[in-house]
């Protein structure tokens, strides 16, 4: 583990097992406050999400983050992947509070980014955030991501309207950062 890792990771794909824990991170406000949606789900809905992520893979992809210890802590996505542009989107929460903030962000955007250029090799991996969200804005441009532009009241939530910060990186962009930056490789399970 480098110096300033929060501790050793990895990417596991889901088991049926983890579907009420991802529905209760999915509703919970914490995670909710960040995300387009405020759903109300149902095992049974959990059940028929899995189902169809089992059937389509092939243009998405979910993973459990996970600690070194077993404890499972969030979800990540490799999302709308599209072979014929090579680009997709991505996206993840830490659905464990006593996670967040520790450093757990570079690991896992850092081995994301390889994962889409080495694996998927992709040219583009681009992310949705809200404009208030600044921490995971800079955070995205500390690694390479670049802001391509604002969707303007974008999102309604509550009877809000909220701006939405669209990010990308290309893999030559990547390739360029990825020297420079210190952060621990972890292993990805492979669809």
């Amino acid at each position: 583990m480098k110096k300033g890792d929060f501790v050793a990771a990895i990417l596991r794909k889901i088991f049926e097992s983890d579907l009420e824990m991802i529905m209760n991170w999915r509703m919970s406000p914490e995670v909710t406050k960040y995300m387009y949606t405020d759903p109300v789900l149902t095992l049974e809905d959990q059940h028929n999400w899995f189902k169809k992520l089992k059937e389509s893979n092939a243009n998405e992809k979910y993973w459990i983050i996970e600690l070194e210890n077993g404890t499972p802590v969030g979800l990540m996505s490799v999302n709308n992947i599209d072979y014929i542009n090579d680009q997709a989107s991505w996206a993840y929460y830490i659905g464990s509070t006593e996670a967040r903030g520790k450093g757990l962000g570079r690991i896992l955007e850092c081995n994301m980014y390889d994962y889409a250029f080495e694996i998927l090799n992709l040219n583009k991996l681009w992310c949705e955030v809200f404009e208030f969200n600044e921490k995971v804005i800079m955070m995205h441009e500390k690694f390479g991501s670049k802001v391509e532009g604002k969707l303007t009241d974008h999102i309604k939530k509550n009877g809000k309207y909220f701006n939405v910060v669209r990010m990308a990186i290309l893999r030559k962009e990547w390739e360029d950062k990825n020297s420079k930056v210190d952060y621990t490789k972890i292993p990805i399970d492979e669809y």
